[in-house]
């Protein structure tokens, strides 16, 4: 499973990549979703690939992430006791779609900052980072 953060805004992009930015519900900056690792989805977020930053989640990111930022609907808090129930149903359906939070993440900008949002991972902050994904989804939970 992938997780994909959005590092730059819409100003100046075509309409098919604020198109597939908004299928994938990634609407603002510093939003986070959870991606199935199938074809389809790794060529939209191919396609949008110097907006967002992503990467292979692991399990205790994943557990951070839902029990700090996940939300039900409405907008209340996710209850630690029930957030690894959730983590479990995420892991076994690779998916957020049939769990019961709302599939966007809410971050906050990473501590530290972004390395620059113009340039791909090992130089900047954009395209595939693989396992190091992780490290910066933990500065921005």
């Amino acid at each position: 499973m992938y997780a994909a953060v959005r590092v730059r805004g819409y100003i100046g992009t075509e309409k098919s990549v604020r198109d597939t930015l908004s299928m994938l519900r990634l609407e603002r900056v510093n939003h986070c979703v959870l991606i199935p690792n199938t074809p389809v989805m790794k060529g939209m977020v191919t396609k949008v690939k110097d907006y967002v930053t992503w990467g292979e989640i692991d399990k205790t990111t994943l557990e951070k992430l839902v029990e700090k930022r996940g939300r039900l609907p409405g907008d209340k808090k996710l209850d630690p006791t029930k957030a690894k129930s959730v983590v479990k149903l995420i892991e076994k359906e690779e998916s957020v779609k049939n769990v019961e939070i709302k599939p966007v993440f809410r971050l906050s900008p990473p501590s530290k900052g972004y390395k620059t949002v113009r340039m791909p991972y090992p130089k900047g902050d954009l395209g595939y980072r693989g396992d190091k994904i992780n490290p910066l989804l933990k500065r921005m939970i």
